[in-house]
C-alpha cells in the first residue's frame, strides 16, 4: 500500500527530519473568540462586529447557537471584503442546538497577515426582534 503525507507532515521522514510547525496550525494553541448578539430586528444588509482577530491566527472552525429561530433571515460570517469567508449566507433555524460551521477553504487558509475584523452580515430578511445568538470563532496560533 502506498503512503502519502499531509502538507504539514511532508518532511517528518527526511534525514534530518523537518518537523511540522505551529505556524501552519500544526500543534498550535486553540483560541476562542466569543460573540454574543442581542437580536433586535437588525435589518437586511446590516453587519454585526463579532471579533478582531490578530495577525498570525489560522481559522479552526466555528459554532453558532441561538435561543430562537432566525426564521427566513440569512446570516453570513466573514469580513468586509468576503462576507461569506467563514460561513456562506444561509438560514439558521436550529434553536438551542450548537451548530458547527466553516468551509474547507477557510480551514486550509494561511495565517492572517493583519488584524481581521470578523463580521456577521444579515441578509434576506431582518433578524428576530428578540433572542440571543452566540457565535464562537476558533482560531489557532503558535503561542
Amino acid at each position: 500500500m502506498a503512503q502519502t503525507y499531509s502538507v504539514e507532515c511532508a518532511g517528518i521522514d527526511f534525514v534530518p527530519s523537518i518537523k511540522p510547525s505551529a505556524i501552519s496550525a500544526y500543534h498550535a494553541r486553540l483560541r476562542r473568540f466569543r460573540a454574543t448578539v442581542t437580536l433586535a430586528s437588525q435589518a437586511s444588509g446590516d453587519t454585526v462586529v463579532l471579533a478582531d482577530v490578530p495577525a498570525g491566527f489560522v481559522f479552526a472552525g466555528g459554532e453558532m447557537v441561538s435561543s430562537v429561530s432566525l426564521g427566513s433571515s440569512t446570516v453570513a460570517l466573514g469580513n468586509a471584503s468576503a462576507a461569506g469567508k467563514y460561513r456562506a449566507a444561509a438560514v439558521f433555524t436550529a434553536v438551542d442546538t450548537p451548530t458547527p460551521f466553516g468551509p474547507a477553504t477557510a480551514f486550509s487558509g494561511a495565517a492572517s497577515t493583519a488584524t481581521e475584523r470578523v463580521l456577521l452580515t444579515v441578509g434576506a430578511a431582518a433578524l428576530p426582534a428578540s433572542g440571543t445568538l452566540v457565535v464562537d470563532l476558533y482560531f489557532s496560533h503558535p503561542n
